[in-house]
């Protein structure tokens, strides 16, 4: 037996030293994504373009970390730029259903905000005191004295008539009565009526005269009033000015710099002159208000909506949206219910996430933003054309509302989108579009090359995730432990997994384990518990199917030796676990001229891959063994109490081997399992899984008993990706299990069955007794059976 080809211990697993490596007591991250430099480049390079369009899709696999690394990465580099300015919706005096946006320097909103309520208040307080001034009432009085002399001088010009025809005038409030007058008296009704005819049709007669003279005379009246009422109006004009001044020249000198308050500040002092009439004047409401309406109406009007306020200290904002329906990402208008109505103003409107990142980014997630309606055409919308737009989303779909419109605000906003490969490759074929808005791919690798400073930066990380969560302190041994660990997920020694939040899941387990042992550290037995309780709860089925394997339910040999059979190694995943198991495959060749028939294909059960991987052993059989004489045979390949798909070319060597077996005669040592594909020169090509697959057949042997005979055989280019347990590699160093590593499809068999495998000389002949000899003899002679078939066939025709 080639024992070379055994691997020493150091092959089998990577050991872990920080051994002269410093860990800070308060750790800090590093600046940039570990052991991403790809994509931070590229993340770094689409967030300093400027131009439009520079979007960036941040790929990779979930579990890589995406999100939290370009949040922490963008946090950073968000420190150092100036804040964005912050945006209010106000009302619009003109047209209510069109609120107006009004743009502020950073931290100025929610400081304008409370200068206009101190406006309201200052209002209220100073109307109607204002008009109740002796001032006020005073100009007031005289002109209301200037309408009553006016007045009275006419009615006074018809009293004098009258009494020339000797009729009295009276006056009752607005109403003006005439009586006849009879020794110096005024007679009433039955008096009236008491007299002659002819007095009576007089009376009347000149009352008409009289009444048409007062028309006359008052003919004026209405243009007195009217121009009474407007120099009262003006008067109260003049109060009201005379008493905001003060008020908004303090406003104006506050914000002068600021265009849209500036203006907004002129055009709510223009509606104060209707708001104060309605509302603040001295007898003008049809009901009494309370001071707390008064306010609440005042502030309904003109009390400003800040959507964003952005704090001068934080720099750009950063954003992230879990949660991205249309009305989160885009903001919405909120209504209130008024006797069957739905009603708003723009006090309802609110802000979304695009308005809080505006002037900075918005990180969100593709899957989601995909899912719900609309939001993925919106999104490109508002990149496209540079604005905002709220919209109603009742506006279609016909139901009774007053809606808004308000004014669009200018957007400015690098999106991230943090996607699957999967998603993004979509979206690249199905939107035409998409690489127009998002010409940046920050691809994140799933894999870290294992340096010394990606090392100390994953300590690092490590580390400062235990005290950031709570955690007790990770000693140095517990940090080489998740390292390990981490090697083990990419099966790679020079590579740990970049599936970090793996690692921070482990911290938190094994925190629990250093909780219950009353310890005040977290060490390497800590993460190894976690690891192994993890292992427990996911490995059911793993242990269900090692338990039909003891019970022989599941035929598996691991004693002995067999023609065409031989233990291939499988890893079988279910959700989120994958565990190895042996399965026996068995092969079996006869004469004909069906060539190897895959038996999983030809159930269905075979996927493409491995129905690959079947194929090529007919060119290898071609290849090394019928350069003389045509390929004629059949046989049939099976793996064993397979139920299910089976897919890849990892059983290709073993399928091989056991075929060279079964058509040689040669007995295939049971004690081995073999996993491997092959190409068609029988080179022995890697494989995935390698280590579950060896440790599943180590359950097994170790179940009944290691005997120093079991081993597994693995493709040599595999060795890197060995990261096994430690049961294994302690049975391996007591002589009680082995692992090989082949290159070649010789190697193997002179593994498999003890014999050589003999290689072609000079004249392409292999050696007597070989196991390539036997095997070119009985395809030779399997190939003359068939062609005297052939021929008795022939001749009987």
């Amino acid at each position: 037996m080639p024992t070379t080809l055994q691997l020493p211990l150091e092959s089998l697993k990577l050991n872990v030293d920080l051994t002269g490596y410093e860990f800070p007591e308060a750790p800090r991250l590093q600046s940039g994504i570990l052991g991403q430099p790809r994509a931070q480049s590229a993340l770094e390079f689409g967030v300093a373009m400027p131009n439009p369009g520079y979007n960036i899709f941040v790929m990779g696999e979930p579990g890589l970390g995406r999100l939290t690394m370009v949040t922490d990465h963008l946090g950073a580099l968000a420190q150092a730029l100036p804040a964005p300015p912050c945006y209010a919706y106000v009302d619009n005096f003109e047209n209510s259903r069109e609120p107006v946006a009004v743009e502020l320097p950073a931290e100025y909103g929610q400081m304008f905000s409370k200068d206009i309520e101190k406006l309201v208040d200052d209002l209220l307080a100073t109307f109607p005191a204002a008009f109740e001034s002796p001032t006020y009432q005073q100009k007031k009085s005289a002109l209301e004295r200037q309408f009553g002399q006016c007045y009275n001088n006419a009615i006074d010009l018809v009293d004098k008539k009258a009494q020339k025809n000797s009729i009295a005038l009276f006056r009752e409030s607005e109403s003006i009565t005439f009586a006849p007058i009879r020794d110096n008296k005024s007679l009433n009704e039955e008096q009236f009526t008491q007299l002659p005819q002819a007095e009576r049709e007089a009376f009347h007669s000149h009352v008409e005269q009289l009444e048409e003279y007062l028309s006359d005379v008052l003919l004026e009246l209405p243009q007195w009033r009217r121009a009474m009422v407007e120099k009262i109006k003006q008067l109260d004009n003049d109060t009201i000015n005379l008493a905001i001044e003060p008020l908004f020249s303090e406003l104006n000198d506050k914000y002068q710099n600021i265009d849209d308050v500036i203006t907004y500040l002129s055009e709510i002092r223009k509606n104060l002159d209707n708001t104060i009439a309605d509302y603040l004047m001295p007898g003008r409401t049809l009901e009494p208000r309370e001071t707390i309406a008064k306010r609440l109406a005042l502030t309904e009007q003109y009390v400003p909506n800040i959507l964003v306020d952005n704090k001068q200290e934080s720099g750009a904002p950063v954003v992230y949206e879990p949660h991205p329906i249309y009305q989160n990402l885009f903001g919405r208008i909120e209504y209130v219910s008024d006797q069957g109505t739905l009603i708003t103003n723009y006090r309802k409107i609110c802000a979304g996430s695009l308005h809080k990142a505006n002037g900075g980014y918005l990180i969100l997630d593709a899957e989601k933003l995909l899912t719900y309606p609309f939001v993925w055409e919106g999104l490109k919308r508002a990149l496209q054309s540079g604005r905002i737009e709220i919209e109603s989303p009742y506006s279609e779909l016909g139901i009774n509302t007053i809606t808004l419109k308000p004014e669009v605000i200018p957007l400015n906003v690098k999106v991230i989108l943090v996607g699957s490969r999967d998603i993004y490759y979509l979206l690249e074929e199905m939107d035409s579009e998409f690489n127009e808005m998002f010409r940046i791919l920050a691809d994140f690798d799933s894999h870290i090359p294992r340096t010394n400073e990606s090392m100390q930066g994953f300590a690092v990380l490590m580390l400062k995730q235990a005290a950031d969560s709570g955690a007790r302190p990770l000693t140095r041994a517990a940090i080489e432990g998740l390292i390990e660990h981490s090697c083990r997920l990419s099966e790679n020694q020079h590579h740990f997994s970049a599936h970090i939040k793996d690692s921070l899941d482990i911290i938190a387990e094994a925190n629990l384990f250093c909780k219950q042992a009353k310890h005040h550290e977290i060490d390497r037995s800590h993460i190894e518990q976690a690891l192994a309780a993890r292992e427990y709860r996911n490995g059911r089925l793993s242990q269900a199917i090692l338990d039909e394997m003891l019970d022989g339910t599941i035929l598996i040999d691991t004693e002995g030796a067999a023609i065409g059979k031989i233990n291939g190694l499988t890893v079988l995943e279910i959700g989120g676990s994958s565990f190895g198991a042996p399965a026996r495959i068995t092969t079996t060749v006869y004469p004909g001229s069906r060539g190897i028939v895959d038996i999983e294909r030809e159930a269905e059960l075979g996927q493409a891959i491995h129905s690959k991987g079947v194929l090529i052993l007919t060119g290898y059989l071609g290849h090394s063994y019928a350069q003389e004489f045509p390929l004629a045979i059949s046989a049939s390949i099976a793996i064993e109490q397979s139920y299910g798909y089976i897919d890849g070319d990892s059983a290709s060597l073993a399928e091989l081997c056991c075929l060279i077996s079964a058509l040689t005669r040669i007995p295939i040592k049971q004690t081995f399992a073999v996993t491997g594909s092959i190409n068609q020169y029988g080179e022995v090509q890697a494989i995935g899984g390698v280590n579950e697959k060896i440790e599943g057949y180590f359950r097994l042997c170790k179940a009944r008993g290691l005997n120093g005979q079991h081993a597994a055989i693995i493709p040599a280019a595999n060795k890197r990706n060995l990261m096994l347990k430690q049961e294994v590699i302690d049975a391996v160093a007591n002589g009680l299990f082995a692992v090989y590593a082949v290159a070649s499809v010789n190697e193997t068999l002179e593994l498999l069955t003890g014999e050589p495998a003999g290689e072609v000389n000079e004249e392409g002949l292999y050696p007597d007794n070989s196991i390539n000899f036997k095997a070119i003899s009985r395809l030779k002679e399997i190939s003359d059976m068939t062609s005297d078939d052939d021929n008795d066939k022939e001749e009987g025709t």
